[in-house]
């Protein structure tokens, strides 16, 4: 089974100004619930085990080129 971290969750003081800065590297803000025809890195779903562990999971039909 071939299995890849996509997502990493970075804690920050000020969420305004990570969201400039990542945004500025290119990074694409992803919004939750289910992608317009289901288009590939668009839909997520996130919630919590629990013991707490935060999962986010994300709806991958094609991957994008050099992934």
């Amino acid at each position: 089974m071939d299995m890849k971290l996509e997502v990493v969750v970075v804690p920050v003081s000020d969420v305004d100004k990570a969201k400039d800065f990542y945004q500025g590297l290119g990074w694409r803000l992803r919004a939750s619930g289910p992608a317009p025809n289901h288009q590939s890195y668009g839909s997520f779903v996130s919630f919590s085990d629990p013991d707490g562990n935060g999962w986010f999971v994300q709806e991958v039909t094609t991957r994008l080129p050099g992934r």
